[in-house]
């Protein structure tokens, strides 16, 4: 079953593509200054930037569609949920001490990907649609 790709929908889906896509440019290019501006590895913020270029492009693939399979815009949801949970559970459980701007950089990216995953899992609550 696929979902329409509305314009709303698809726009989300730039939205979070271009967020991501800028992520990773800035962390893989930046990390050895953002590394000591926010007091964060520069690894994580090396590999971070890595792990986002494949769902930049995935996400620009999902929005030049007409219709997106279900299971794919769940599978975006889930990601970005998990990231959000990764991102918190860095700040809770991993033997990092980031300054008040690294967690505010952790915390900030973090609501913004859940924004993301909100508007994007509300094209899941619409009815499906048979497939074309």
């Amino acid at each position: 079953m696929t979902i329409d790709n509305t314009p709303f929908l698809r726009n989300t889906l730039l939205a979070d593509a271009a967020m991501g896509a800028g992520a990773a440019a800035l962390t893989i290019f930046g990390s050895g200054f953002l590394a000591r501006l926010l007091d964060l590895p520069a690894g994580l913020l090396f590999w971070a930037g890595v792990a986002l270029v494949p769902v930049a492009i995935f996400l620009t693939m999902m929005a030049s569609r007409r219709a997106i399979p279900r299971a794919w815009l769940r599978e975006i949801v889930f990601i970005n949920w998990a990231w959000v949970a990764a991102s918190l559970g860095i700040l809770a459980f991993a033997p990092i001490a980031p300054n008040a701007l690294g967690v505010a950089f952790i915390l900030a990216q973090a609501v913004a990907v859940a924004a993301f995953a909100v508007l994007e899992g509300a094209a899941l609550r619409r009815p499906a649609e048979a497939a074309a």
